[in-house]
């Protein structure tokens, strides 16, 4: 066959309205998303499932790790949804003492403040 004729399913712009919309509005009727319209919440039984998202530190930088962190809890608490748990992702507090530290110390360091002997 020559190059003109062949075609391929991959060719062309992913469109992710093509494929996500169908995706997102199947878990919107099947009730995925509110656990209480699944037929194992209404059971006296149904076990919860919380997680909790750490925010960004208080240096601002985000990396990987956010990433990773938030696309794995979001797939575990999703499957747990799916599974009938009632879920609970909560935003959870500062995770990086030591970078906090670090920041508010050389703030005060440029103030001339040590936090040990106080103003120097």
């Amino acid at each position: 066959m020559s190059e003109s004729k062949k075609t391929n399913a991959l060719d062309g712009k992913y469109n992710s309205t093509q494929i996500e919309d169908k995706i997102y509005s199947s878990w919107e009727k099947s009730g995925y998303f509110n656990p209480d319209k699944l037929s194992l919440a209404n059971d006296k039984k149904t076990r919860k499932f919380t997680a909790i998202m750490a925010p960004p530190n208080i240096t601002g930088s985000l990396h990987m790790g956010h990433a990773l962190e938030n696309t794995l809890i979001d797939t575990i608490v999703r499957r747990k949804r799916m599974q009938g748990y009632k879920t609970l992702w909560v935003p959870g507090t500062d995770h990086a003492g030591i970078a906090t530290q670090n920041v508010v110390e050389n703030k005060l360091a440029k103030k001339k403040i040590n936090r040990e002997r106080g103003i120097y």
